[in-house]
């Protein structure tokens, strides 16, 4: 089983939990390398930063950038990543600006079928209120008695094609790719699985497009087990990663306890053959003398990742 844990969300976007708790959580299920991967915000990574090294873990910083790709909504993770590198931090600004909007949207679509107060329900499941999203809506309306769990919301009110959805353009993912790369981080495209279902789902040549595309603009990795991956999905994308020459992620994309698809700790181990994307950080932690390496601090010859490993 794999004690590494590089993709998870806390309060400062859609999990539930504080940074700090996210990191203590996943400590106390046997998680040692972490990677806090909130939706286009870096402002809770100090907060787990400084609890991780309290448990004695590798702390990666990391960010979930969103991305418009086609018709499609894409999720492109950066570990590594400086987050003071300005072209991300001016970036992320312009991905966050459109969320108030869009959540307006949302409720007024929402209020003509019927169902009404959502805005300000959904603003009170938002700790942050700048990353007002889908995911604070689900959450009123199963208070609200409409469902009866978040992913029931999602399947019924707020997914592509559904009454309260709201097409919103996100981040260029050559955009992305470059905010990452250029941070000293590395590109790794978020549970792939995710994009083959559902109504509007891509088929296998669509996800191919995507993956050359992905690669061509500098994209590294991609996520071979997530929590959202069945068994079969993790041999179909350790196959793509072959194909495309791509490092293999892992990570249970957790929420919170009661809303995530795989608690943190123990994710199933990758498939033979795959290229685990912390050979990067492990080559680095090798070869200095001192073992000490300044997280996301990557110099400009460097396309990997430098944990603090003290």
């Amino acid at each position: 089983m794999l004690d590494y844990d590089l993709h998870c969300h806390s309060n400062i976007s859609d999990g539930t939990l504080t940074p700090a708790e996210v990191v203590a959580r996943a400590a106390g299920r046997g998680v040692k390398v972490l990677a806090l991967t909130d939706h286009d915000d870096m402002d809770g990574l100090d907060e787990a930063r400084a609890a991780a090294a309290q448990h004695g873990m590798v702390f990666i910083n990391g960010v979930e950038i969103s991305v418009t790709w086609r018709t499609h909504t894409v999720h492109i993770v950066g570990l590594g990543i400086d987050p003071v590198y300005a072209p991300l931090v001016s970036g992320l600004l312009g991905v966050r600006s459109g969320r108030g909007a869009r959540a307006e949207k949302m409720a007024e679509a929402l209020a003509k079928a019927g169902i009404g107060g959502t805005l300000q329900g959904a603003y009170r499941y938002a700790e942050n209120p700048n990353m007002i999203g889908r995911t604070h809506f689900a959450r009123y309306l199963v208070e609200a008695g409409h469902c009866k769990d978040v992913r029931s919301v999602f399947g019924r009110y707020l997914a592509n094609g559904k009454t309260g959805y709201v097409p919103h353009r996100w981040a260029v993912l050559a955009d992305a790719v470059s905010w990452i790369r250029g941070s000293g981080g590395v590109a790794v495209l978020a549970h792939p699985g995710r994009y083959m279902i559902g109504r509007h789902s891509m088929g296998k040549k669509t996800m191919h497009e995507l993956l050359s595309e992905f690669v061509a603009c500098g994209g590294q990795a991609i996520e071979v087990v997530s929590g959202s991956h069945t068994p079969e999905q993790y041999a179909e994308f350790a196959r793509y990663a072959g194909e495309f020459n791509l490092l293999c992620s892992c990570g249970s994309d957790f929420h919170g306890p009661d809303e995530s698809w795989r608690d943190m700790g123990r994710l199933p181990d990758f498939p033979l053959g795959c290229k685990p994307v912390w050979q990067l950080w492990e080559h680095d932690a090798a070869s200095n003398p001192s073992n000490t390496l300044d997280v996301g601090r990557a110099s400009a010859r460097h396309v990997g990742l430098k944990p603090d490993l003290q």
